[in-house]
């Protein structure tokens, strides 16, 4: 008599349990056959407000005490990291974990995507032992899973393979402008609307996050650029050889990129005050 694998009951026990928790709250789940299983087991159309969107994702589902980690819990990539990272649609893991009766999630595509940009694809999808999906999480795990979903479409497209790229996540209203110099490297000017900064985020820098104003901006014969320099004394605008801004050292190309993003973003700092 045939029977079937402990590891199977497992993995269709999880499969339930997360399908169970999305129905309940009126989203689409929809099981990927066995025999035509490439790393996915469910496709998740979400709902919204009982109307159905065309927001989709597909998800891994892992079930058992195996999966467990240090930090969490863990899925293996294995051959599946080229079409978790790249496909057309995302690609999101879930746990279950027998013992606690708790589903973790992960998105997968994003980790991959993230660690590729970085030169260091992770082998393994980590799952937070924080990131508990239940009745009381849901709605965010929804929310965030439809706004990276919308990060597939038009402009934030871009805002998402930039924001990977750089290991931050932009907001839809953000003025984000992008720019690659002579020597390859790629520069983001962002600047929060409300806010009396911009950042800069600068591939030759590691991507660390540089808060720079107008006023930080050290070009050379500045003085006959309005607000550009104003926290340096006149006589160091007139005869200053290099360009700067906030203690990085520039070539003019980039400190006109960096003028002209200030102007182009002006509006959005206008009236904040400068703590």
């Amino acid at each position: 008599m045939t029977t079937i694998p402990s590891g199977r009951r497992m993995e269709q026990a999880a499969v339930n349990a997360l399908r169970t928790l999305l129905q309940d709250h009126d989203h689409v789940a929809e099981e990927i056959s066995g025999q035509n299983d490439y790393g996915e087991d469910l496709f998740v159309t979400f709902a919204d407000a009982g109307r159905v969107t065309n927001d989709v994702i597909k998800v891994q589902v892992k079930g058992g005490t195996s999966w467990r980690r240090s930090y969490g819990y863990g899925v293996p990539v294995r051959q599946h990291a080229e079409t978790w990272a790249n496909g057309n649609v995302p690609v999101f893991c879930v746990v279950f974990d027998p013992v606690t009766h708790q589903l973790y999630w992960a998105n997968a595509t994003e980790q991959l995507r993230r660690g590729g940009h970085e030169g260091r694809r992770p082998r393994t999808i980590r799952l937070p032992d924080d990131a508990i999906l239940d009745d009381t999480t849901l709605a965010a795990f929804v929310d965030e899973a439809r706004a990276y979903v919308g990060g597939y479409r038009g402009r934030n497209a871009v805002l998402a393979h930039l924001g990977e790229m750089a290991g931050v996540t932009f907001g839809r209203s953000d003025h984000v402008l992008h720019w690659v110099n002579e020597f390859e490297e790629q520069l983001i000017f962002w600047q929060r609307p409300g806010e009396s900064y911009a950042t800069l985020l600068h591939s030759d820098l590691d991507w660390d996050p540089i808060p720079i104003t107008p006023a930080g901006l050290l070009i050379p014969g500045g003085s006959s650029l309005g607000s550009f320099g104003q926290d340096f004394p006149e006589e160091l605008r007139q005869i200053t050889p290099i360009a700067c801004v906030s203690g990085v050292i520039l070539n003019m190309p980039e400190a006109l990129w960096l003028a002209s993003c200030f102007s182009a973003t002006e509006w959005a700092r206008r009236g904040v005050e400068v703590g």
